[in-house]
């Protein structure tokens, strides 16, 4: 059975916020192949303005979210490293960090996340 391999959240986000960038761009591109309908044109302009437009609102969210992250120093590489909730991994070393001493331990499950699973080991 193959691993998950986990990333750390902050970087998960901006790649999905640089996908929707490029995404937006490609379907922008996809106007050209309907040059002679000027509907189909404008149609296509607008959602990848759209996407573009979304991935701005990501990087905006991701930034308010990443200034209220606590940082912590990574044990294993001592470099700085921000954790968002109760589990995370390191944005360097991909070093399981938790800020839970009831999880200190325990192997690494981003499910401890979810407000469920923290309601049932209280």
């Amino acid at each position: 059975m193959a691993t998950k391999k986990y990333r750390n959240k902050i970087n998960k986000i901006r790649t999905f916020a640089l996908a929707l960038i490029f995404i937006g761009f490609v379907i922008m591109y996809g106007a050209i192949f309907f040059r002679e309908n000027q509907l189909l044109v404008i149609i296509f302009m607008v959602l990848g303005l759209l996407a573009i437009i979304g991935s701005t609102v990501v990087y905006g969210f991701i930034g308010l979210l990443s200034t209220r992250a606590v940082q912590v120093v990574c044990p294993n590489c001592n470099r700085h490293t921000k954790v968002l909730g109760r589990v995370d991994i390191c944005a360097h070393c991909n070093e399981p960090l938790t800020l839970d001493p009831a999880l200190v331990g325990k192997e690494f499950d981003q499910s401890y996340n979810r407000k469920k699973n923290s309601q049932q080991e209280s």
